[in-house]
């Protein structure tokens, strides 16, 4: 089987890596992020009626300011992200299956309010009739050069898994600096907007049926046992 390799951040680098491993796979972590908080000063509770969250890294990361916002209800990109947020003492109102756009088509009337807690880099969002979004950024994804392990797994056919646009940007980058051979390398992406992010010339380009985890691992399963490509 070809080895899978996992670039998103900690936490969620061992998570998918500990499921890939179930799966079957042969699969290695090698972050190319690293998540670090950001100061940020949170709105008056009475001013919010719910919270958007399309990462658990804005409740891992938001720090003090989330004190006074706990047992709002919280509106999530995914299931991960929805156990970060009850745990942290957000109820969860709704847990999304295809991005956070989504999300926002199951406002409940009550929630026309929305504090978006975002990382600096974050998608744009359109708004259902009558609601309105402060968006609060409390985290940042901050990109890490590729260390020697990294380098040396993609002298290798391999697939790479993708969760991010930033995340195909920074691999493209780092993979011209070190210049890869990208004909023995697979991308497997979480979306149809990450995929032209990542540049040009890899041996094979495949986008998940559903932006989760879930959907991009089967996926990865798939193109790890097929050798056609490498």
């Amino acid at each position: 089987m070809i080895p899978l390799i996992i670039v998103r951040p900690e936490p969620g680098a061992s998570s998918t890596l500990q499921a890939a491993r179930a799966m079957g796979m042969e699969a290695q972590a090698h972050p190319i992020f690293t998540i670090r908080p950001v100061a940020w000063t949170p709105p008056p509770r009475q001013s919010v009626d719910a919270v958007l969250l399309g990462s658990a890294n804005a409740i891992r990361q938001g720090g003090a300011g989330l004190d006074g916002l706990r047992g709002l209800p919280a509106y999530c990109v995914g299931r991960a992200t929805a156990e970060a947020a009850q745990a942290a003492g957000f109820p969860v109102a709704q847990v999304g299956t295809g991005g956070l756009q989504q999300v926002l088509s199951a406002l409940a009337p009550e929630h026309r309010r929305l504090l978006r807690l975002a990382g600096v880099s974050h998608v744009p969002l359109a708004l259902p009739p009558g609601a309105m979004i402060d968006t609060r950024v409390v985290y940042d994804s901050v990109a890490v050069p590729m260390d020697n392990a990294f380098a040396q797994k993609l002298q290798s056919p391999a697939v790479v898994l993708l969760h991010s646009g930033e995340a195909a940007a920074h691999l493209d980058t780092i993979c011209t600096e070190a210049g890869i051979d990208r004909a023995r390398i697979a991308l497997a992406v979480i979306g149809p907007r990450v995929a032209p992010l990542g540049g040009q010339g890899w041996a094979a380009l495949q986008v998940a049926a559903q932006p989760s985890d879930a959907a991009l691992l089967a996926l990865a399963r798939e193109m790890c046992q097929d050798a056609r490509w490498a």
